[in-house]
């Protein structure tokens, strides 16, 4: 399966686990719960979805990678104590807590959440000496004499011998004991996720052309040369500083996240053709609905490649529209809440600083456990600020409690404002640029393209739910029975071949 199907299995494996009876015990005991053993190639994001998960269910988080662990470190260090048996004083071996349980206990008095995951990467590259301790662990939840709390889900992570020379094989014992999940790199899945943190749109662009660049491992005489989704995705990351910071991308750059000599050559020359439509053509233009007859003529004349690069930089640009309205409105949410506590009380000053504090805390816990999604911890930042920013506002501090009743209805009135108009603005970007994708490219497969990258983005799904926009459900229809009469094709091709 793939990174997404795989997080669908471990979010239900968690959320069944922390089901509780009627009188608070876990309707499966902590001994039934079957460690998660997921298995996979390395870099398709095993570790990415566990922050996710977390923040999504709003539990703790504890992350170790079991490679750089000894058996002191994960079973605790050995002392000596005296007992008495039958009359006689003997001098007994006892370890203190392991590092592994303690952290989660740390995690557990820091933060007051009580539940979450435990997950444990490279579970099966562990050192001979740890080996026995770990296969306890994965059997009964215990490091020596310690137990993992109730309430805590234990995850593990791995790869394949065939990746990792000092990874071995559990043997059908261990296996036994534990929920084994197969993962496989999967390009419409990251690109998902890809689109979310709004990875390059270079990146997204020539893999959708070249999809079996995506992940690739191969063994030569020179070593392994290889390509995987996170050196992509890290990539993507440093080209957006990279540019932010003027600095040049070049092929040596590539080439330190592309392990392969042909991938990161073939991918250094498309971006550089991509640099060359971005510059060719005006995005701006494009979404305020002032592209000339011009450059849609200059559109027509372009290859397939360009116009894939040219997609991708249109779809980026307004995923960061949307993006922001998804953003701000979680942020209008979070501030209505805390200006409705503050409004309803009588001292508004003093019911203020307790919705600032109630907020630190509220974020320091969350960043301790990682328990909010990285849209939400945002959003509550950004509250925040605006928080202490009324709070310290001299009008606010010197005056009357109607005032500053009026000050926090205002502030709020303005933010409603700002908000809708972001979503007019955003809104009309999308008509323009359809517009502009009718005129350039028809009822082609382009604009098929185009409503697919729009349609696997949520946060454009949503807005375009909330807010509309016709032409998107046009064209989505007509996307709906261009893949149904390709499917009906590939049946008849298949029923051909086979007679």
């Amino acid at each position: 399966m793939n990174i997404s199907e795989a997080k669908t299995q471990i979010k239900n494996t968690v959320r069944t686990y922390l089901r509780k009876d009627p009188y608070g015990n876990y309707r499966l005991p902590p001994k039934r719960q079957r460690p998660v053993f997921l298995i996979g190639a390395p870099g398709i994001g095993k570790t990415a979805i566990m922050e996710q998960l977390a923040g999504e269910l709003g539990i703790g988080l504890i992350s170790y990678s079991m490679i750089h662990h000894t058996r002191q470190s994960a079973l605790g260090l050995p002392y000596i104590i005296e007992k008495n048996y039958r009359g006689k004083t003997y001098s007994v071996s006892e370890y203190t807590m392991s590092e592994i349980i303690a952290s989660v206990y740390d995690l557990m008095e820091e933060t007051g959440i009580k539940e979450g995951i435990l997950f444990l990467d490279e579970v099966n590259c562990v050192s001979e000496t740890l080996a026995p301790a770990m296969l306890q662990f994965l059997q009964f939840k215990t490091f020596g004499r310690h137990a993992l709390p109730e309430g805590w889900v234990v995850v593990t992570a791995g790869n394949p011998p065939e990746f990792n020379t000092s990874a071995r094989r559990f043997d059908i014992v261990t296996l036994d004991r534990l929920k084994v999940i197969e993962v496989e790199a999967d390009l419409g899945a990251w690109k998902e996720y890809a689109l979310s943190r709004h990875a390059h749109p270079a990146v997204i662009a020539y893999l959708d052309a070249r999809k079996e660049d995506f992940c690739r491992v191969e063994a030569t005489v020179d070593g392994k040369r290889f390509v995987t989704p996170r050196g992509w995705d890290d990539l993507s990351e440093m080209m957006k500083e990279y540019e932010d910071c003027e600095i040049e991308v070049n092929e040596a750059l590539i080439a330190q996240y592309l392990r392969d000599p042909r991938t990161s050559k073939e991918f250094f020359a498309y971006y550089q053709l991509y640099r060359k439509y971005e510059r060719k053509y005006s995005i701006t233009d494009i979404l305020r609905g002032d592209a000339t007859e011009a450059m849609i003529a200059q559109v027509k004349k372009g290859s397939f490649d360009e116009w894939l690069s040219l997609i991708g930089i249109v779809v980026n640009a307004l995923l960061c529209r949307v993006d922001d309205v998804i953003a701000d409105e979680t942020e209008l949410r979070l501030y209505r809440d805390a200006l409705k506590n503050s409004i309803g009380e009588t001292d508004r000053s003093a019911a203020l600083q307790t919705e600032i504090s109630r907020t630190e805390k509220t974020l320091r816990s969350a960043k301790s456990a990682s328990s909010l999604s990285e849209t939400k911890r945002a959003a509550c930042e950004t509250v925040l600020r605006r928080l202490k920013s009324i709070s310290e506002d001299d009008a606010f501090r010197n005056g009357s409690d109607d005032r500053r009743s009026e000050i926090l209805k205002n502030g709020y009135e303005r933010e409603v404002c700002e908000l809708a108009n972001r979503v007019r603005e955003t809104k009309e970007a999308l008509n323009n640029t359809f517009d502009f994708m009718e005129k350039a490219f028809g009822d082609g497969n382009e604009m098929l393209i185009f409503v697919t990258e729009l349609t696997t983005h949520r946060n454009s799904v949503t807005f375009i739910s909330k807010y509309g926009c016709e032409k998107y459900f046009d064209h989505d229809r007509e996307l709906l029975f261009y893949d149904r009469r390709r499917e009906v094709q590939d049946a008849l091709e298949e029923l051909e071949s086979e007679q």
